[in-house]
């Protein structure tokens, strides 16, 4: 497993094969991952705990603990955390390529 820390939080790889990717995603109180999409890969979410907000195609949807969420390829969407606790939620990604270069950002707090 590898862990790979990010400004939002961080996430360590679960499982890597050729046909998916799985990790464990830790979001931040206050935090946000870039509004992105991806061009070869789709991704089912599964929340383990906290208060995501997620937007999907600028649909905006506050979840709790077990709710899922599937993205289809080239779906712009994003998650954030407006609660207090960390949001921790499990991705696994199918399609044909999970490289970390496969994230078109159109949006980042962060500059990327």
């Amino acid at each position: 497993m590898s862990e790979s820390t990010r400004p939002w939080g961080r996430y360590e790889i679960l499982q890597e094969s050729d046909s998916h990717k799985v990790k464990c995603i830790w979001v931040l109180p206050g935090k946000r991952l870039s509004y992105q999409r991806h061009q070869k890969r789709a991704e089912h979410w599964f929340i383990v705990s906290g208060s995501p907000r997620v937007t999907i195609n600028g649909e905006v949807s506050d979840l709790q603990a077990g709710a899922t969420v599937d993205i289809a390829i080239g779906e712009l969407h994003r998650i954030e955390n407006i609660g207090t606790e960390d949001v921790v939620f499990v991705e696994v990604q199918t399609g044909t390529y999970f490289g970390e270069d496969d994230i078109e950002r159109i949006e980042d707090d962060f500059g990327r």
